[in-house]
């Protein structure tokens, strides 16, 4: 007996609407990473009760980078002009039941300690998987219920008026924040070694940051070949807000805590 599969969800209705072929400019990078201490560390963190993941650390090391190494990321494009953003929020994507989406945000992601961060996010899973939708799944949802065509108007128009003129509706769960300054996904659990993402058109988010699976391969460590366990990063970047020597920014001081997570444990 098969099993049926929905595959017109809210979610591929609404990014249906929303995405076009790929013609805006945008930059795509890579680094592979040595995480065999850092998983170390994941596992003797879990052992104090701190449900710490390599997710969490890489979250919260690009929200600390967008504060002290690459504030220019923190921005998007309104009018033509680049805006800073007043603080760093995180927009964690999980996956819910089958393959339908969900997200948690955390506000101020880069002043938190780990622990904060690890708890702050474990809850928006729980409310998630409740059932408690936040502002911005819930207007997915009531756009998704909109016939086609008229949900692609729907969503030109909301575009226009959140990202092009930068105008918040509140009303509707929409404004210039509603995703954060950028958007991290774990493609690792789904068993892929690494991807490059889509910049979602409306969620003007300056970069989406995507996690692979680990890995154990030969690696050179004091010049000599040992088999450690690697993690792959993968980043889209919006050219508008930033140039590759940014990327590059980012991913050097995602590497510098991925070997010193414990600075994560205080307070930046």
């Amino acid at each position: 007996m098969k099993t049926t599969i929905d595959i017109n969800n809210d979610w591929r209705k609404v990014a249906a609407a929303i995405y076009k072929k790929p013609v805006d400019s945008k930059i795509l990078g890579q680094v592979e990473l040595d995480v065999t201490e850092l998983e170390e560390y994941v596992a003797a963190k879990r052992k104090e009760g701190v449900k710490v993941t390599l997710t969490h650390i890489f979250t919260m090391a690009a929200s600390r980078a967008l504060r002290f190494e690459v504030p220019e990321l923190n921005a998007y494009v309104s009018r033509g002009k680049i805006i800073q953003r007043k603080q760093v929020d995180a927009m964690v994507s999980l996956l819910m039941n089958g393959s339908e989406m969900g997200s948690v945000r955390v506000n101020n992601a880069d002043q938190l300690t780990i622990e904060e961060f690890t708890a702050l996010v474990s809850e928006g899973i729980k409310n998630a998987r409740k059932g408690e939708l936040d502002r911005t799944t819930d207007m997915k949802s009531r756009v998704a219920g909109i016939p086609w065509p008229f949900r692609v108007w729907v969503l030109r128009i909301l575009k226009f008026f959140t990202i092009t003129w930068g105008v918040s509706l509140r009303k509707l769960g929409l404004t210039t924040e509603s995703f954060g300054s950028f958007i991290v996904s774990n493609i690792g659990t789904l068993g892929l070694d690494i991807g490059f993402p889509a910049l979602m058109p409306i969620s003007n988010v300056s970069f989406v940051l995507i996690i692979g699976a680990v890995v154990k391969k030969p690696w050179v460590v004091n010049d000599e070949i040992k088999i450690r366990k690697i993690l792959t990063l993968g980043a889209a970047l919006d050219h508008r807000v930033c140039d590759g020597s940014h990327g590059g920014r980012l991913f050097h001081y995602i590497k510098y805590i991925s070997k010193h997570p414990q600075l994560l444990e205080g307070k930046p």
